[in-house]
């Protein structure tokens, strides 16, 4: 299910410490990795000479940072915008997943700012890892899965099933948040699945795989209870399906009406406090 992972990577951030420890997953051990620097325009040839002969050492250095096997990891030095290029070059390679690092800014900062991870986020509809620059990468044992009824959440517990295979002593945690607006969060409770039939199909299939499912329940303003829950469960890597929030007339923009709207998943992806995965049905 992923073959091919593209790095992105700018010199700073964890996102090459991300990939080294999703390395250790045997799932994931003969994935072909390419590893992606993009250079923006620079305003003189001289300076652009400059960024140029940067990147190729940020680019090597990430690849000896890796350790990884010759034959599975290849390079890309490009110039252009960074969050078209990271996109483009995805697409060239028909990336299963994406690997970036995040700042963890909030929709408006991020508008404002020009994250490139957000805009990828926007743009793409692949699988895509981010790794904030302030959390701790764990090796991966707990994989956190925020169910519902949606497709979206159906797909990541099929890439968390397919992450756990193989890991020895590999947990899946499977979660599912009433939503209650006022903000009153309830209990954190450990439930029979047979009880909830959203979380009684996903340990059914976990089960079919031979991964360790546990079922929790809760209520409150989802974004915030999936947070605490991942944090509470001392999750070392969270997957959230996302819809399709591509502008349908014009998908080469990003749909800056929705992008500054409430969105459970750019709540997740800047306050989880492990890494997260989000994913849509369609790649």
């Amino acid at each position: 299910m992923i073959e091919k992972i593209l790095l992105a990577v700018s010199g700073l951030g964890h996102a090459e410490e991300m990939l080294k420890t999703l390395k250790e997953v045997p799932s994931i051990q003969a994935a072909k990795v390419t590893v992606l620097h993009v250079v923006p325009p620079q305003s003189t040839a001289t300076v652009m000479t400059e960024k140029w002969e940067e990147g190729g050492k940020i680019l090597a250095n990430a690849i000896q940072s890796l350790n990884l096997d010759p034959s599975q990891v290849s390079s890309i030095l490009r110039q252009g915008d960074p969050k078209s290029v990271v996109c483009q070059v995805a697409d060239e390679m028909d990336a299963d997943l994406i690997i970036m690092g995040s700042r963890g800014l909030k929709r408006l900062q991020s508008i404002l700012a020009n994250s490139v991870s957000q805009y990828v986020f926007q743009l793409s509809s692949r699988p895509m890892l981010l790794v904030k620059d302030d959390i701790y990468v764990k090796r991966i044992k707990r994989v956190m899965v925020a169910m519902d009824n949606s497709d979206a959440a159906k797909h990541c517990l099929n890439l968390a099933l397919f992450l756990l295979r193989g890991i020895s002593g590999g947990q899946l945690i499977l979660t599912n948040v009433t939503t209650d607006l006022r903000g009153k969060s309830s209990e954190l409770n450990e439930v029979i699945p047979d009880k909830n039939s959203v979380l009684a199909v996903a340990v059914t299939e976990a089960a079919k795989l031979g991964v360790q499912a546990r079922c929790f329940v809760s209520s409150g303003k989802p974004g915030e209870e999936i947070c605490r829950l991942a944090e509470e469960l001392n999750t070392d890597l969270l997957l959230l399906g996302s819809p399709d929030r591509r502008p349908s007339v014009a998908k080469n923009f990003v749909d800056i009406d929705r992008l500054i709207g409430a969105s459970l998943s750019d709540y997740v992806r800047v306050n989880a406090t492990c890494p997260v995965l989000l994913a849509r049905t369609s790649a």
